[in-house]
């Protein structure tokens, strides 16, 4: 019963660290993010690009772009989305393996 408690206590420790470090995460990629295009937008304003032309370039949003990607499976980890291999799919999977294993039991008979 201890271990047990303790077990859990470890395991929401761990998950609270993760939460943590996802929202750091999040903090420095906005941060970021806003000091890189307001310094893109800056600098191609003083090129002689009107705003509208330096905020719409590619660049100005590429490394949101890609940076959120990554920012996405972080957060897909932390709050334990798995699209692919969710409880259903161990469930038809356990289901499938024992249906096989019947038939082939059922086969040698």
């Amino acid at each position: 019963m201890e271990l047990d408690k303790e077990n859990k206590l470890e395991r929401a420790k761990k998950h609270v660290a993760e939460l943590k470090g996802f929202y750091v995460h999040l903090v420095v990629y906005l941060a970021v993010n806003v000091f890189i295009t307001t310094t893109k937008i800056i600098g191609d304003l003083g090129n002689g690009e009107s705003f509208l032309e330096a905020f719409w370039g590619f660049e100005t949003f590429a490394v949101w772009l890609f940076w959120g990607i990554g920012l996405l499976f972080h957060s897909l980890k932390v709050f334990s989305y798995n699209p692919f291999f969710n409880k259903n799919w161990e469930e038809r999977q356990i289901h499938r393996y024992m249906e096989k294993e019947k038939r082939e039991a059922e086969k040698y008979k």
